[in-house]
């Protein structure tokens, strides 16, 4: 049985809609929506459901040497046909999230500005500094819901990646949607650039990042209290998702906004949230209580190497649970 989609309905015609990455369905428009949209002679005679359309994907990607490979064709399948893309993910969650987000976006990231073909959401620069609102004001969608914001302090366990960095609030907001079905018009990944301590990429030519080193905290709270004061009046209904900034900085920002602005950092709360979670789903299931758990501590979800020497320096897990380390 073919699946049919809904019928598009826009202002747009003809090529404007084959460009528009959320209209455009390819091969799946109907004979009614060609004819209606100016189509007529702009797409092949056959006219294909959304799982042909995703048979010919997979083969694709089973051509492809490498997950980066992968990344980079389905990256190329967004910006051409949003709602394949979210149908190949979604035909295979535990295949294709981890090679549009967690491991392949660590190496996405580190080669962003060499693999870069098209801008996804906004880059806010500090040089912008006194004119954020007028920024914020050019997002094309003006119902915007979620903001995932980096400074890129903090990529995974890669340190100091600047605007390399944007790959992160890309790929999480791509999960909101694929894992949560928020639609993702109402999404808007962002980097706050000011700057990067990263010699390596201040010396590429190819880096698309500002070529400054980072400012002092007090120099980058001040742009950010400007950054969440114009959310809270260009896109009032939005919350903002802080992501992977330094440890300090997300502690910090977190306690400084968090009752004055929806946000929550995902590195935090996040974590926590979804380790509560599977706490008490496991105590439903085995009928115990939270007092006679034993619960190791070990590890965090995001390792600078100086994270990794800390965790070094903590007992192992077993070794914990085996002397009584109870969580009260």
């Amino acid at each position: 049985m073919q699946k049919t989609q809904p019928i598009t309905k826009t202002p747009l015609r003809g090529m404007e809609v084959l460009d528009s990455p959320n209209l455009n369905k390819g091969t799946a428009f109907t004979e009614e929506e060609r004819e209606q949209l100016d189509l007529v002679g702009q797409l092949p005679d056959s006219v294909e459901d959304i799982d042909r359309q995703l048979e010919r994907v997979l083969g694709h990607l089973k051509e492809k040497p490498t997950d980066l490979d992968r990344f980079i064709y389905l990256m190329n399948l967004l910006d051409t046909n949003e709602t394949l893309f979210y149908h190949t993910l979604m035909s295979d969650p535990a295949r294709f999230l981890e090679i549009v987000y967690d491991p392949t976006i660590g190496e996405a990231c580190l080669k962003f500005d060499h693999i870069f073909r098209r801008p996804h959401g906004m880059y806010l620069s500090i040089t912008r500094k006194g004119h954020v609102r007028e920024v914020l004001r050019n997002w094309p969608v003006k119902d915007v819901r979620f903001i995932c914001v980096t400074n890129a302090g903090r990529i995974l366990g890669l340190g100091d990646l600047g605007a390399n960095g944007m790959g992160i609030p890309i790929g999480k907001l791509q999960l909101y949607t694929a894992a949560a079905g928020v639609p993702p018009e109402g999404l808007l990944p962002m980097y706050l650039d000011a700057g990067t301590n990263n010699e390596t990429y201040l010396r590429d030519p190819l880096y698309v990042g500002l070529r400054q080193k980072r400012p002092s905290r007090k120099e980058l709270y001040a742009f950010v209290d400007e950054f969440v004061e114009a959310v809270q009046e260009i896109f009032p209904n939005c919350c903002i998702h802080f992501e992977d900034w330094t440890g300090v900085d997300a502690v910090a920002l977190l306690a400084r906004y968090r009752n004055k602005a929806s946000c929550y950092n995902d590195d935090i709360q996040g974590t926590a949230g979804v380790t509560l979670a599977g706490l008490i789903n496991a105590l439903k299931i085995t009928g115990s209580q939270l007092k006679e758990q034993r619960v190791p501590d070990r590890g965090y979800e995001t390792e600078s190497k100086k994270d990794q020497g800390v965790r070094g320096s903590l007992p192992d897990a077993r070794d914990s649970a085996r002397a009584g380390h109870w969580l009260r």
